[in-house]
């Protein structure tokens, strides 16, 4: 299945107890990611393109993500405002596959207003807090929302994740999920068993952990 081209965008606030992360919840029903909690986004349509010529080769990928957290969240941004995170593809073995840019962007908006068929609800969190949600089992996270938010921890504001952010490679993600004792990895380029599968390989790591005891995000390269 050819990956379909894709956008979405983290919305960052800023809050009493430290900055914090809109996380949307998908509709149980939807065949992809089905009661997920995840960032505004979907698929980039031909509308999106600029109407002028841009220099800006996200442009198109900006206003689709600007578009989704209008229509996911009642949101509105300006995407020439966004900050490029990085492009995150669903593994091969999937039956949906997307090739999803992810941007970010400082919000303050006065209300989230959810369209109640593709989004149900909505949670404003700490990522150390949606973090810790995941681990309990209260949320579902797919591998890009948790790896991001795991990035995100440990800033003392919006802004300061944005900076983090824009010193960021802009990585292209592709994994390969291999079963282990407990649960899954999804390995990474960079890591040194992506080419092989071999999960015990001596060097560098890029990988998420999936395993039933708990997630996590190791990243040594």
């Amino acid at each position: 299945m050819t990956p379909r081209p894709a956008a979405s965008v983290l919305l960052l606030r800023d809050a009493p107890d430290g900055p914090e992360i809109l996380y949307l919840r998908r509709n149980p029903e939807l065949r992809f990611m089905g009661g997920f909690w995840v960032f505004p986004g979907g698929r980039i349509e031909d509308g999106d393109a600029p109407v002028e010529p841009s220099t800006d080769e996200f442009a198109q990928a900006k206003r689709a993500a600007a578009r989704e957290a209008q229509e996911e969240a009642g949101v509105e941004l300006d995407p020439t405002t966004l900050h490029t995170i990085c492009e995150w593809t669903t593994p091969e073995p999937s039956p949906i596959r997307f090739a999803t840019w992810f941007f970010a962007a400082v919000v303050s908006p006065d209300r989230i207003e959810v369209d109640g068929n593709e989004i149900l609800d909505y949670r404003w969190d700490r990522p150390e807090a949606a973090l810790q949600s995941h681990r309990a089992g209260n949320v579902q996270f797919a591998n890009p929302t948790f790896a991001l938010s795991t990035r995100l921890c440990g800033h003392a504001s919006a802004a300061g994740m944005v900076t983090a952010i824009d010193s960021w490679e802009r990585e292209r993600f592709l994994g390969r999920i291999h079963r282990t004792e407990g649960g899954k990895v999804a390995l990474y380029a960079e890591d040194c068993g992506y080419e092989t599968g071999r999960i015990e390989c001596p060097g560098p790591r890029h990988r998420i952990w999936m395993l039933d005891t708990g997630w996590r995000y190791e990243r040594q390269f």
